[in-house]
């Protein structure tokens, strides 16, 4: 099975739970790494994963590059999930099929 272009970055809790936060809405880095326990400069790194992967984009505005969730992102997400739901689907419907 192929690997999408963002397995790794969807890899790490964290960056699991920018995506849910961006999902909300457009964040400075200061506003993601507020709930975290960690360093700015490590928030930056796992933004960095993520736009490099194709799921958050960055904009300049003034001294702000404001991150938000990449056009069609969470749909390329779902599309994969679903994929990956239709092997274990089809095995209980065999299953289901046995007598």
């Amino acid at each position: 099975m192929p690997r999408p272009r963002f397995s790794r970055a969807l890899a790490d809790p964290t960056r699991r739970a920018i995506i849910a936060r961006l999902a909300t809405g457009e964040a400075s880095v200061g506003e993601i790494a507020w709930p975290f326990a960690m360093s700015q400069p490590t928030v930056s790194h796992h933004i960095k994963v993520l736009e490099e992967s194709g799921l958050i984009t960055r904009r300049i505005d003034g001294t702000r590059r404001p991150c938000r969730l990449a056009d069609g992102a969470l749909e390329e997400i779902e599309g994969w999930l679903s994929m990956l739901r239709r092997g274990p689907e089809a095995n209980f419907d065999r299953l289901d099929a046995v007598p």
